[in-house]
């Protein structure tokens, strides 16, 4: 869960709408058609697919449908998958809460955030009550 100041190059990008179930699933296999195409590792491959489908989740559940934004990205010779997904929800009142395992809206297990977090190697979540969530996850081929 560390980031550089080395610039990110992105490539292969791909943007997508989570309106349902059947986009969940869609995210899921685009997330691991580039984590294969970037060479993770399958253990690798399995942490990012499994944030990304917690996270595309959490934004048709709870922000009301969404975008995701997938796409290959590079830095200093390294190569990994950063997922963007996106929505104009109610927001998160409480970022650190939410973030804290165990916690739940009373929706869920109160894992899925920060399971997330656990699963990356970048995470940044970003929200305010009333504007919407971005989080974004990358992982990184080792």
């Amino acid at each position: 869960m560390t980031s550089s100041s080395q610039p990110v190059e992105e490539s292969d990008a791909q943007e997508s709408p989570i309106t349902g179930n059947g986009d969940v699933v869609k995210a899921r296999q685009a997330v691991r058609a580039l984590a294969q195409q970037a060479r993770l590792s399958l253990v690798d491959q399995t942490k990012l697919v499994t944030a990304a489908s917690e996270l595309a989740r959490n934004t048709l559940s709870y922000g009301g449908g969404g975008t995701m934004r997938v796409s290959i990205v590079t830095r200093a010779g390294t190569t990994g998958v950063k997922a963007v997904f996106s929505d104009q929800g109610p927001g998160i009142p409480d970022v650190d809460l939410a973030l804290t395992d165990g916690w739940s809206s009373g929706r869920g297990m109160g894992l899925g955030l920060s399971g997330a977090r656990r699963l990356a190697d970048e995470f940044t979540l970003e929200s305010a009550p009333g504007r919407g969530t971005t989080v974004s996850v990358v992982k990184w081929a080792r």
